[in-house]
């Protein structure tokens, strides 16, 4: 019997397939020797349209299969070629969360020294009707960013914002200012694959991440280590490569670094100017001083080159957990080339991400179908890849919540840990229901009132296997196999079993409700949540 997800059997087999050896043993290649066409087919182009973006319906893998492994990476990595969607910071409200007027500034201080508690009350509750709004209007920032995912020409730059939005973790509880959230979302979607010089200097300036790590309050005299500490552990060097007075230095440098409304501001009788001394260089430094003494650290190229290639190849422990030494070989090597990629390339990340995205250890049978998808992988894959329609922005952004991954809201500073964590009974649960939810409209209670007037037709999968073998979409075999291919990768015995029972009990015939039913099995298995 097929393992269920939700059940400790199930969670097993996942473990099983996150693990298994499918390349029978063969050795994976520690360089960026690039892929052959030859090499380059309809699973690599899977492979690469998930890794690269949020997976793809079969036209498109068929598609990056014809053109070859060059011209498939760089459309995908050269998006600005594609016409780009509309941009967010005119569809939002600035004003919700500004600063109080000086006309509310002269009431609210005069009602204090008078002592009329009945008018600072009305002051507070207007603030907090506006914190009520800019909670609204974070939720429609939320769907705004998860529709932009579901369909944007643009799928890497998408992937990459939000792989910034988990290395750069800024949390809006915290800072409680939806309009700076997306000013930030649209400094990492600007730099996507760009520059982390240009990210890192961003980030220093970023209203949100000012908030977030409490710099508007470092002073002259009074540091806040925050955002200096993070900066160093967290984004971009890692624990054990720069000491206390490297925080305390790097402090000094950021004093001063505020915003004023919606924009940087550095507050130039609050910036300490004497002389600092950080990661060995020294003088008179201010912010940009201080990330340049860190990019000038070898560390720092292969800080950044390790997080890449934990988001995009395979899953490795924190260098805490497991310093370079400790990696596999061709984990080792193929980290240690994109680092001095960064390194020559003066941080510029799209050269780096080609050579990966080409590289044949990008390819190998044991990276392809390992990665556990994240629930914003699982739920924009899955409506991008099967053509599912959205149905309900709020109900999906609420399963991402559900399954761990709500965002604009990471956990903390760390992001999220991704990987296994993403895997438990509850999470398991939701995301069996969300898939249901996706091609039938069924809700754990009930359906949603979509169920009708937005029918999933699956029938339009079944083109490219019409066009490769023309009746083979009326074999009852052949499609349970080419679904099989489409949503998991590989065509597992159990998966193939329990086809051919659901389609015995279905007496073997292809309809809209029966091919929607062998969707529903293919999403259910474990398999299922890797890519």
């Amino acid at each position: 019997m097929q393992a269920q997800p939700g059940t400790e059997q199930g969670k097993a087999t996942i473990r099983t397939a996150s693990m298994r050896d499918d390349g029978a043993g063969a050795k994976i290649d520690s360089t960026l020797t690039p892929i052959k066409p030859a090499e380059f087919g309809y699973e690599q182009a899977r492979h690469l349209l998930w890794r690269a973006g949020f997976g793809g319906t079969p036209q498109q893998i068929q598609t990056l299969a014809t053109w070859g492994p060059e011209k498939s990476v760089d459309y995908l990595l050269d998006f600005d070629k594609v016409p780009a969607e509309g941009g967010a910071l005119d569809k939002f409200s600035n004003d919700i969360m500004r600063p109080p007027s000086e006309e509310e500034r002269r009431a609210y201080n005069e009602a204090r020294r008078s002592g009329n508690e009945d008018r600072l009350a009305e002051l507070r509750r207007m603030r907090q009707q506006r914190e009520g709004e800019d909670r609204r209007q974070m939720a429609e920032i939320q769907k705004w960013w998860l529709k932009r995912m579901i369909e944007t020409g643009r799928p890497l730059e998408e992937k990459l914002t939000l792989f910034w939005h988990g290395h750069f973790a800024t949390n809006y509880r915290t800072i409680e200012d939806s309009y700076h959230m997306l000013l930030q979302n649209e400094l990492f979607r600007r730099e996507a694959a760009g520059s982390f010089e240009r990210l890192l200097r961003g980030i220093i300036r970023d209203p949100a991440m000012i908030a977030y790590l409490d710099n508007n309050d470092s002073r002259k005299g009074r540091p806040n280590e925050n955002l200096a500490r993070e900066i160093m552990e967290l984004f971009a060097l890692g624990i054990g490569n720069y000491t206390e007075q490297d925080i305390k230095e790097g402090a000094r440098a950021l004093t001063g670094y505020t915003f004023r409304d919606d924009a940087f501001y550095l507050d130039e009788r609050n910036h300490d100017t004497g002389m600092k001394r950080i990661l060995g260089a020294s003088g008179n430094m201010n912010g940009d001083e201080f990330v340049d003494a860190i990019l000038a650290r070898a560390e720092c190229s292969q800080f950044v080159a390790r997080k890449l290639y934990h988001f995009f190849v395979e899953e490795i422990p924190t260098p805490e957990r497991a310093p370079m030494n400790q990696l596999k070989p061709h984990q080792r090597g193929l980290i240690s080339e994109m680092a001095r990629g960064l390194a020559s390339g003066r941080y510029e990340l799209r050269p780096v991400l080609r050579r990966l995205f080409l590289a044949r250890s990008f390819y190998h049978p044991r990276i392809m179908n390992q990665q556990i998808k994240s629930p914003v992988q699982l739920v924009v894959g899955a409506v991008r890849s099967l053509n599912a329609p959205v149905r309900d922005l709020g109900i999906l952004n609420d399963a991402l919540d559900l399954m761990g991954q709500n965002l604009f809201m990471p956990p903390s500073v760390k992001g999220w840990d991704g990987g296994r964590s993403w895997v438990n009974t509850s999470t398991m649960f939701v995301r069996q229901n969300i898939m249901a939810f996706l091609l039938t409209g069924k809700k754990p209670q009930g359906y949603d009132s979509t169920a009708d007037t937005m029918r999933f037709d699956p029938m339009p999968l079944l083109g490219e296997l019409a066009k490769a073998s023309p009746g083979s979409e009326r074999d009852p075999a052949a499609v349970a196999d080419y679904l099989l291919r489409l949503t998991v990768g590989v065509s597992p015995q159990a998966g193939r079993d329990a086809m051919a029972t659901f389609l015995k009990k279905a007496n073997g015939r292809l309809t809209t409700d029966s091919v929607t039913g062998m969707l529903l099995l293919c999403t259910s298995m474990p398999e299922y949540q890797l890519c």
